[in-house]
């Protein structure tokens, strides 16, 4: 099965009691039972059909065992950092989302897991990480909002030599683009807030196992802390992944275009996009994925640059999150990073000056002549 087949055909595509080919909502907390113990649902907590439906699409188009469907990507980051315990030790990118830096370092820090951010693309200092006590690797790539490159298959190589489980954030390439599974990692996360809902109208979290062992594990941590995804928000998403294939190719092709302006622009400084073939993970990304995606990250002279320039676009509409129709564009410093201090920003390379653009649907000659007139 091809991928854009599979985006509609794959995991449960049409409903087995009625026959509907859009899955309906059940709307239901709890289900009869033929007798004690006897059933196919017990409580919507532990599972629920659309829901359901919803996790087996996310595995199939992963290539997984097990999928899980989560109220946000951070209760998805959550549920897999429960399945370590006090003192253990992870390694993450340094350049990571800034919820994700946040929850690890003034969170879970508090129930005893260490963690050290290093840089991923050098896989010396990935193995220089490694403790006693290491237990995973965590990695986006690309990364957000830098987009760094991580090779994959050779941090897996790592991982298996040490007994780590490799974790593997997938939001920026989706599983249209990129498949982390079939790399060697154990567990792919999914911000399903961002490209596969594709509409800023839904927020949900998405994992996806490579095996049932970790899948059963999952599972008891889903059940047992309840940050499930309701009925209605996993329909939109699944309508949302029908059409990933052709909203991530032209959004590709809009991104390819804009990168191409902004490189040439006398207003810009340095473009962040993996497509270019002077990006540092440009062979290492072509390698291990299908497409380089529709984020670009590019500075301008200062702070105070930025903000006019995201006062004065009109297409490009001023928001948190990204991956959807419409084109985002946003101050990492001051929003989806300020979590971290800034002299941990600057010293990643996430100046003050730095804008994030997160390209959409629309027609490209408008975005590039808003661009134009706002960098002017």
């Amino acid at each position: 099965m091809k991928k854009k087949t599979r985006l509609i055909h794959g995991g449960v595509s049409r409903d087995p009691y009625t026959g509907a080919v859009s899955i309906p909502i059940y709307q239901a907390s709890t289900f009869k039972q033929d007798g004690v113990g006897n059933f196919k649902y017990e409580y919507a907590r532990t599972g629920n059909p659309t829901r359901e439906a919803l996790e087996k699409l996310i595995a199939d188009i992963e290539g997984g065992k097990r999928g899980f469907a989560f109220g946000s990507g951070m209760a998805a980051i959550t549920a897999v950092v429960q399945l370590f315990s006090s003192g253990d030790h992870l390694i993450l990118t340094d350049d990571v989302y800034g919820g994700t830096f946040r929850v690890m370092t003034k969170v879970f820090n508090r129930f005893g897991i260490d963690v050290t951010f290093v840089d991923t693309t050098d896989l010396n200092k990935v193995k220089e990480a490694i403790l006693p006590n290491t237990k995973a690797i965590y990695i986006e790539t690309p990364t957000n909002p830098l987009l760094k490159i991580t090779d994959l298959q050779a941090v897996s190589t790592i991982a298996k030599e040490q007994n780590l489980m490799l974790i593997v954030d997938n939001t920026f390439s989706t599983p249209y683009w990129q498949n982390p599974i079939s790399l060697g990692a154990d567990i792919v996360l999914h911000s399903a807030t961002k490209y596969l809902g594709g509409h800023s109208d839904v927020v949900a979290g998405l994992l996806v196992t490579a095996d049932e062992k970790i899948g059963e594990e999952l599972h008891f941590i889903q059940n047992s802390t309840g940050g499930v995804l309701g009925p209605q928000d996993s329909w939109l998403l699944m309508r949302g992944i029908k059409t990933l294939g052709i909203r991530m190719e032209e959004i590709e092709a809009n991104t390819k275009v804009i990168a191409e302006f902004l490189t040439g622009h006398s207003a810009v400084g340095k473009v962040f996009y993996p497509g270019f073939e002077s990006h540092p993970g440009y062979e290492v990304h072509k390698r291990q994925a299908e497409g380089f995606g529709g984020m670009i990250s590019f500075t301008v002279e200062s702070e105070e640059k930025a903000l006019t320039l995201l006062n004065k676009v009109q297409y490009f509409t001023l928001a948190e999150s990204l991956g959807a129709v419409e084109s985002l564009i946003s101050i990492p410093a001051l929003m989806t990073h300020a979590s971290i201090p800034r002299e941990r920003r600057i010293e990643l390379g996430i100046e003050d000056g730095l804008v994030r653009i997160s390209v959409g649907l629309e027609d490209v000659e408008d975005l590039l002549e808003d661009l134009e007139n706002a960098l002017a």
